[in-house]
């Protein structure tokens, strides 16, 4: 929870302040209902990171991208997303039980996070330091085939795998209990709808176990807490934007 003293959280999340690939960190810390804080520093800490000002300890080593995250117990310093989750999930209880079943785990959210970046490359497809207005011509083109083929391609195997699953009677991934995996899957999900209405109100229509995954996640107790607080940073400048010019059915 973010709304204890600094010195009194487990964790700290170093992130800029818009959802992006901070938030699939977010949303495990608030389901677990975890003592952590998010960048209080603001984006001066971000850059203290960025540009090799900050306190690292002895054993971790330079970030170069956030998001970051300090466990304040064991002095750990730690960059990349799917490092990040893997690293919090058996403290969360979000890994999976047993070896076959975590590798599974990481499988699905590194599958989510390619979509993620996928995504991505629809408004900034030659270069992320370029403004959208200079490649929108290029983004136009990545976008249509954004669309007609790689969200049904991404979308198809996250419903192939929750029908698989009867063990969570289709409401997660692995087993029967959530895991970081599922956590993924609802931001991207949750972001397309943001950025892509119109072709995901489409294409959603032939995937119900997704619709049901995406409001069993969302009407979790914590994580509808979160959803409806401050905490929860709207979509703006981050990896889910939405240009009218760049969705259609």
């Amino acid at each position: 929870m973010t709304d204890i003293a600094n010195n009194n959280a487990d964790y700290r999340l170093v992130y800029w302040p818009i959802p992006g690939r901070g938030e699939f960190i977010r949303l495990c810390l608030e389901h677990a209902g975890a003592r952590w804080v998010d960048t209080p520093g603001g984006v001066d800490e971000v850059m203290g990171y960025v540009e090799g000002r900050a306190e690292l300890g002895d054993d971790s080593p330079q970030p170069l991208f956030p998001p970051i995250l300090r466990d304040e117990k064991e002095g750990v310093v730690l960059a990349q997303t799917a490092a990040i989750l893997s690293y919090l999930a058996p403290k969360l209880g979000l890994d999976g039980e047993g070896a076959a079943a975590q590798a599974h785990v990481l499988q699905h959210a590194l599958t989510g996070l390619d979509l993620n970046d996928e995504a991505h490359n629809t408004h900034h497809p030659i270069a992320a330091m370029l403004y959208y207005e200079d490649q929108k011509t290029e983004a136009l083109r990545y976008a249509e085939v954004f669309r007609r083929e790689r969200i049904p391609k991404f979308l198809n195997y996250l419903e192939t795998n929750l029908a698989r699953n009867t063990a969570s009677n289709h409401t997660c991934l692995v087993g029967s209990s959530r895991t970081y995996a599922d956590y993924v899957w609802w931001q991207v999900v949750d972001g397309l709808l943001f950025a892509f209405p119109k072709r995901m109100q489409t294409v959603l229509a032939s995937y119900p176990h997704i619709k049901n995954f995406h409001q069993h996640i969302k009407a979790d107790e914590r994580i509808a807490a979160y959803l409806a607080s401050e905490r929860r940073l709207p979509y703006s400048d981050g990896v889910f934007r939405h240009y009218a010019e760049l969705d259609a059915e």
